[in-house]
């Protein structure tokens, strides 16, 4: 018998710890964790790691910034020079030139503003869609490994309970295939979460045509916006506002357009955009954990 079957799995420690867990199964872990001294001494070893990474990292890097003292003096001494150098007096004509400049300065500002406020404009928005656009691939799974499966439910089936309690946990083993499909090696699977294409909210089956790997790196298209999208999707449909196939058959063609469309918006908000970088690291300090000997 795996350890997952006994014990609750690392990467389920580390989300209930940074609240990260959905609700049902935070309050399994931390049921699990009343009666399981092994898995409370594993969060407290976690913790300990945290701990000694942030402690090494202050160790080394904060001796090597520079002290500041010296350059803000040298900045104050070069302020002093400069206030202490004469100016020449103006030209006579000049006070009349620069009544006239004065009356046509704030038009010349205001058209130059426009121009420049229209150009970084275009500019910030080329950018913006690219990166999005290079952010999605990477966040969509590959179709010919995942094009989803249904289990024959109905609306009644579907809508009998609320969405997050229809969430199911994929087992070791179906993990473990989904890996080896997408050719992830056991070193990189925990910078991985093995997800429903289709969610059981909306009718998907635990099939491993309807699971695949969704990096937790992605910065905008990751786990958090996608359960956004299947809680939407839930809604529409039990409100008879969207049929329940054409919800099946948008989220698995391409979820990410899916978002766009029934959010009405072509990028997640600031809140959604991925995962902190202390998630990231202790994510990654438990794969680290879990064997030392390779780091």
């Amino acid at each position: 018998m795996q350890r997952e079957e006994l014990h609750i799995p690392d990467r389920d420690l580390l989300s209930t710890a940074d609240g990260e867990a959905q609700s049902r199964r935070a309050a399994e872990v931390r049921s699990h964790l009343e009666s399981c001294w092994e898995c409370r001494a594993r969060m407290a070893e976690m913790g300990s790691a945290i701990v000694g990474f942030t402690r090494k990292h202050r160790q080394i890097f904060d001796p090597q910034l520079p002290p500041i003292a010296g350059p803000r003096a040298l900045l104050r001494a070069r302020m002093r020079e400069l206030a202490q150098v004469r100016k020449p007096a103006p030209p006579r004509w000049l006070p009349q030139l620069t009544r006239r400049a004065s009356i046509a300065a704030p038009c010349v500002l205001l058209v130059a503003s426009l121009a420049v406020g229209f150009a970084v404009r275009r500019s910030l928005d080329r950018d913006a869609a690219a990166l999005s656009a290079a952010q999605a691939g990477d966040a969509k799974p590959d179709r010919s490994l995942t094009p989803g499966a249904t289990r024959p439910v109905s609306i009644v089936d579907v809508c009998a309970m609320p969405h997050e309690e229809v969430v199911k946990d994929v087992s070791a083993e179906l993990r473990q295939r989904v890996f080896s499909e997408y050719r992830i090696p056991d070193t990189q699977a925990g910078d991985y979460e093995v997800d429903y294409l289709i969610a059981p909210g909306l009718g998907g089956a635990e099939d491993i045509r309807n699971l695949w790997p969704q990096p937790y790196r992605s910065p905008v298209w990751n786990a958090h916006v996608k359960d956004e999208l299947e809680e939407r999707l839930h809604q529409l449909v039990c409100a008879r506002q969207l049929d329940l196939a054409t919800a099946q058959r948008e989220i698995a063609g391409d979820w990410i357009a899916a978002y766009k469309k029934y959010f009405h918006t072509e990028r997640p908000g600031i809140l959604h955009g991925g995962n902190s970088l202390q998630a990231r690291t202790s994510k990654q300090l438990a794969v680290m954990a879990s064997d030392p000997g390779k780091y």
